[in-house]
Parts: structure tokens; sequence; C-alpha cells
């Protein structure tokens, strides 16, 4: 059927429909959702980091203030040993002064003990100077001498004993007898309290422990 327009005016052309968006503007929209989700990922991540970062920072913190104290420390207890090293080192000398200086009651009970011990052995001098001891005598036999060598030693208060002179006495010519000079060291042992000031008295040279026997006629 053929149209008439009697208004006179242009009749409005039909527009074409819109089918939905275009292929190009789906793929704009994927994409922008992908970088959005990229970077939340991203930023999780990275916020991770920064926790992580953040607690090893305080935990290196924490860490160099105890390095800090244990260094203390260690200075304080350096600072100890070596205080208690003076301290040792002056006890050691006052205990060996105090034994230097005395002990003399205990040298003339042990020697004399010791003495007693041995069979026909008689001590005809002793000088003491500090600790040295030097020690003469007269014995029987040359096995009497090697007794009294062995009771010193095992007494406690004699070290070092050894034989300086011994020799047969060619002034007694009656009885057989030999003459012998012994030097030895004198301490006492570990633990045993030291002597009044009293017994400190220095020992007399030539103080026989036993008499000599007498010359036969």
């Amino acid at each position: 059927m053929i149209r008439i327009n009697l208004l006179g005016q242009p009749r409005p052309k039909d527009h074409p429909r819109l089918e939905g968006p275009p292929e190009a503007t789906l793929q704009i929209v994927l994409l922008l959702l992908s970088l959005t989700f990229a970077f939340g990922v991203l930023w999780f991540h990275w916020h991770q980091l920064s926790n992580d970062v953040s607690q090893r920072q305080g935990q290196i913190r924490a860490l160099q203030a105890q390095k800090t104290q244990l260094e203390l420390l260690k200075q304080q207890v350096e600072n100890f040993e070596r205080q208690k090293a003076v301290l040792q080192q002056r006890i050691s000398v006052i205990e060996q002064l105090q034994r230097n200086r005395t002990g003399g009651q205990e040298l003339l009970d042990a020697l004399a003990g010791t003495v007693t011990r041995t069979e026909t052995l008689w001590l005809t001098s002793l000088s003491r100077k500090g600790n040295a001891l030097t020690i003469e005598g007269t014995a029987a036999s040359v096995n009497a001498v090697a007794n009294l060598i062995t009771q010193l030693k095992r007494s406690g208060y004699f070290q070092k004993v050894e034989i300086k002179e011994t020799h047969q006495d060619e002034r007694n010519t009656a009885v057989q007898t030999f003459l012998f000079t012994l030097m030895a060291e004198f301490s006492l042992p570990q633990g045993k309290p030291v002597g009044p000031a009293a017994a400190a008295a220095p020992v007399s040279p030539g103080a026989p422990v036993k008499s000599a026997p007498t010359k036969k006629g």
C-alpha cells in the first residue's frame, strides 16, 4: 500500500536497534577486571611482606638489645674473674708467708717421728733457710740412710729429698758408721692448720734429735 504524507513534513528515519555491547567493549571490561584483581593480589602480598619486614626488624632490635646486655654481662664476668684471680693470688701469698714463718714445731715433730722409725741412725745437725733444709747425721749403714729418705718422703712434710753427700766416718775406727748430708724442702700438708706464732721459733742448727753413739775405747 502506498502511504501519502499529507502534512508535508519529512518522515523521521527509523534508527537501528542496539543489540548489546560490541566485542571490543567486553574485552576492555574483562581487562579492567583482571587488572583490578591483579592489583588486589599484589597489594595483599605487599601488605604481608611489609608486616613480615616490620616483625623481622622488631626481632632484630630485640636481639641487638640482648646482645648489648650480654656484652655488658660478659664484661662484668671478666672483671669479676680478674678480681677473683687477684684475690686468690693474694691469699696464696699470705698462706705461703704464714707457712714460711711458722711450722717450726711441726718440723721438729715430723722429723723426730721419722727418725724414730729409722733404726741405727742419728741426726747431728739441722739447718733451715726458708723451706730448704740441710740435714746431717750418722748411720750404721747405707741402708739406714735409704730408709730415712723413704720415711721422709712418706711423712707428707718433706719434698725433693736428695742425698748431697755420704761417706764412711774414718774418725770412728771402733764402730763402722757413715756420715751423710741430705737436702729437702719442708711444707705443711694441705689442709693442716698453721700452728701458733710461738711455734715459729727458728730451729737451732746442730740440735740432734737422737744422741750419737759413744765411741768405744
